[in-house]
This record gives structure tokens, C-alpha cells and sequence, in this order.
């Protein structure tokens, strides 16, 4: 990497942040010719990158643009033109061409063939270092002011000048703050006059101070659906289908983590009070509380009427998890089939299609993936992702009001904001 100290400073944009966005949007920019400075406060790049997917980085969602930007809710809409420029099937070719071919899990979740996320930063620094761009990493920017009658902005470094009339700030948000995302860029932004919408952690582990959620630990459901419900009832309107998420569940020794608990723990962030709060789990998201009920009055006669609850139960939960349920629902594990009383199947059944577990709290930034909040989309070109309000000014990434589930869809939106920056740096 360069050190900025000797390098000249005539240069037709300024990248800061040198993270998913800030990579591609330089290397857009540098291949259509334009003279490219990134700056990055950490002393490797995409530090990030590293550290995503259990260092394996997924790099977006096999499905289509307008799905990812569904993912999104009322932040979707924005993301349609970035998507439109660079969908999911451009960033698996792209990332191809640049010799990280990739797969597609069960899940959706795409990922380099190689399992090595570091495959995928050295991709994005090898094609902006091809492209002619500059990337000096360990540079801490200090300051970044703009010049309303010289019509540029100057970028601050330990007593240097960077002059440039764009700029592209991919700082980031406020999650992972060993990635060196410590929020640098909400505070220049909001001195230029840009509008912060509320921050929150968003896609971290949920917290439960309940004891028998605690001894549940390590167990891990491949599908089910949960529900957040802040205030002890299910969220409605528009961003109710952001309140819930399918896929798999982790009973951890602090709550619950795992897809599911994540994608709705932002609900939860923004909380003072945890007085009713709780996660509402279906366990048997394919079967309705009809077809349980039948199938539980069928294993109470013939045959299986001898057979103890929790030999019948563990045909569809895991062991462990069939224990716990009954204990909770305050029924013997030994309670044969022929014995269960009504009131029992109902517990029983409550619990299987909705089980409630008491949340009080989050774990906040440390181990958040994103951020909720940034940059008020209405204050932003979609078509350019250049500030409404200053211009000559970009942004792109994390920095900006998005947040969407687990499974590449943030790298997507990432990618794309950046490419698009790139497009008009």
C-alpha cells in the first residue's frame, strides 16, 4: 500500500472507507479513467470482508434484484436502481472473472467456492490497483469539510490537505467495532448538514435472562419461524414481515442466536423497557395448529397410546429441545400418550406453534453485523448515490439508512451503492 505522504494530491475523487462499497466503487471509477484515492483507516483493507460468513464471506443472494430489494422493506425501494446497475447474477460474474468463482448453499447464501473470504478482498484490491486507483490503508482521515465557494472538499489527515471536487464517504456504521467501524462518518456528514436517521445495532444474538432458556445451550432447530414481539404482541402494517424470519434457530447460553433471532433483533435495539418482550417461536412452521392437534389426538389412540409423550415428540424435535418443551409446558416426560389430558395438549401445542421466550435485550454493537439508521434515503440520488444536498458529495454502503436480513443481502446492497457511486465519481 501507498503512503499518502508522498503521493500527489491532484486527484479526481476521494474514497474513505476502504470496506465493501469504498473497494468497488473504486475500482468502477478507476476503469473509467478517473484518477482514484481510497483511504482506509485500518492497516489492511476490508477488514470486514475477513471476517463475515466465519471468514468465509457471503457475497450476496441467489435470487433476483427485485427480491433483494424486498428483503429490505420501506428501505427497498431505494436500492431498485443500484440493483439495476449491479445485481446479485453481476456480482457472482464479476467476482467470477476475477477468478473467485463461487456456489450457491441451501440456503441462498452464495459464497466463493474457496471458502476463503479473503479471496474476495484480494479480488477487489487486485481489480482497483489494475484499474490506475491508489489504496493507502493505516490512514486515519481526521476531518472532511466542504468548500461551498471553491466547490471541493478537503479531507484532513494529521495536518495534510486531500483536495478533491468528489468524494465517496463508505465509512460504515457503528457495528463489529474491531473492523474499525467506529462511526467516523455520521459526524462529518451531519456537520455538512445530512440528516442521521436513529442508529441501532441490527443482525445481532438476542438476550434472555430466562434460566430455562440458558439450559436449552447448543441446541439448533434447521427450520422454524419466529416472530419478534417487543411489547409482547406481534408487530402489524407494512414492516410486520420484517418482524419475523424462517431458517435456523441457536439456544445459546446468554438467549438465542442463529438467522432468525438476528434478522429480527433490531425490534428489539431501540428498548428501554423489556417488561413483555419476547421472541414467539414456531417450531412447525410447515404444519398447522389443526394438523397438530389431529396428529396428537391419532398418537393417543391405537397403537402409540402406550407410548410416552416424549418418545412421540422427538420424532419431530430434537431430544434435547423435547425435555425442555415438557418441562416448560409442566408436563412428565413419562406421561404416555393414552394419559395426556386436554389441557396438556394444549400447552403442548402452544408451545410448539408459539412458544414465547422472554427477551431482555440485545448484545448490542460488539456483535451486531450491521447498523439500522444512517444517512436519510431522501437525502440521496438512487440514480447516483450523490448527496441531494452538497454536491460533488457520494455515499454509498453501511453509511447509509439500509439494513437487510442475513444472507448476502447486505454485501449485495453494498456492492451495488458502491458500483453505482462509482459509475458518477
Amino acid at each position: 500500500m501507498t503512503s499518502p505522504l508522498s503521493i500527489s494530491a491532484n486527484w479526481d475523487a476521494i474514497i474513505i472507507g476502504g470496506g465493501a462499497a469504498g473497494l468497488w466503487a473504486a475500482g468502477t471509477a478507476a476503469a473509467r479513467g478517473k484518477r482514484v484515492l481510497v483511504l482506509e483507516k485500518n492497516n489492511k483493507p476490508g477488514v470486514k470482508i475477513l471476517m463475515s460468513g466465519g471468514t468465509r464471506c457471503n457475497i450476496t443472494h441467489a435470487c433476483s434484484a427485485r427480491q433483494i430489494a424486498e428483503a429490505y422493506g420501506r428501505q427497498g425501494r431505494f436500492l431498485l436502481s443500484p440493483l439495476s446497475r449491479l445485481t446479485p447474477e453481476d456480482v457472482i460474474n464479476q467476482f467470477t472473472a476475477m477468478g473467485v468463482p463461487s456456489k450457491v448453499e441451501e440456503t441462498g447464501k452464495v459464497f466463493p467456492v474457496s471458502d476463503r473470504a479473503i479471496d474476495v478482498r484480494d479480488a477487489l484490491v487486485k481489480r482497483l490497483s489494475d484499474f490506475g486507483a491508489t489504496l493507502c490503508s493505516g490512514v486515519s482521515v481526521n476531518s472532511v469539510e466542504y468548500d461551498k465557494a471553491q466547490e471541493n472538499f478537503q479531507v484532513h489527515i494529521d495536518g495534510r490537505v486531500f483536495i478533491s471536487s468528489r468524494v465517496l464517504i463508505t465509512t460504515g456504521g457503528l457495528s463489529y467495532a474491531g473492523c474499525g467501524t467506529t462511526g467516523d462518518g455520521y459526524a462529518w456528514l451531519r456537520k455538512m448538514g445530512h440528516t442521521i436517521t436513529p442508529l441501532r445495532p441490527a443482525l445481532t444474538p438476542i438476550v434472555s435472562s430466562a434460566n430455562w432458556v440458558h439450559e436449552l445451550s447448543g441446541i439448533t432447530i434447521a427450520d422454524c419461524e419466529v416472530s419478534a414481539m417487543p411489547d409482547g404482541k406481534k408487530l402489524k402494517g407494512k414492516e410486520a414481515h420484517l418482524a419475523q424470519s424462517r431458517g435456523g434457530f441457536l439456544w445459546t447460553h446468554f438467549g438465542c442466536s442463529g438467522p432468525t433471532a438476528m434478522n429480527v433483533s433490531k425490534q428489539f435495539s431501540a428498548q428501554e423497557s423489556f417488561t413483555n418482550a419476547c421472541l414467539a417461536i414456531d417450531l412447525q412452521p410447515d404444519a398447522t395448529l389443526p394438523d397438530l392437534q389431529a396428529w396428537l389426538e391419532k398418537s393417543s389412540h391405537g397403537s402409540s397410546a402406550q407410548r410416552q409423550i416424549s418418545t412421540v415428540l422427538s420424532e419431530r424435535l430434537p431430544k434435547r429441545l423435547v425435555g425442555g418443551l415438557l418441562d416448560n409446558a409442566a408436563v412428565p416426560n413419562d406421561t404416555r400418550m393414552a394419559e395426556l389430558s386436554n389441557r396438556h395438549k394444549l400447552a403442548i401445542l402452544d408451545r410448539m406453534k408459539g412458544w414465547r421466550i422472554p427477551v431482555a435485550g440485545t448484545r448490542g454493537y460488539p456483535k451486531a453485523e450491521v447498523t439500522s439508521g444512517g444517512v436519510d434515503l431522501l437525502e440521496v440520488d438512487s440514480q447516483t448515490m450523490q448527496s441531494r444536498l452538497i454536491p460533488g458529495l457520494f455515499l454509498a454502503g453501511e453509511i447509509l439508512d439500509l439494513d437487510g436480513p442475513i444472507g448476502g443481502y447486505n454485501f449485495q446492497a453494498a456492492w451495488s451503492t458502491g458500483h453505482t457511486a462509482g459509475e458518477n465519481l
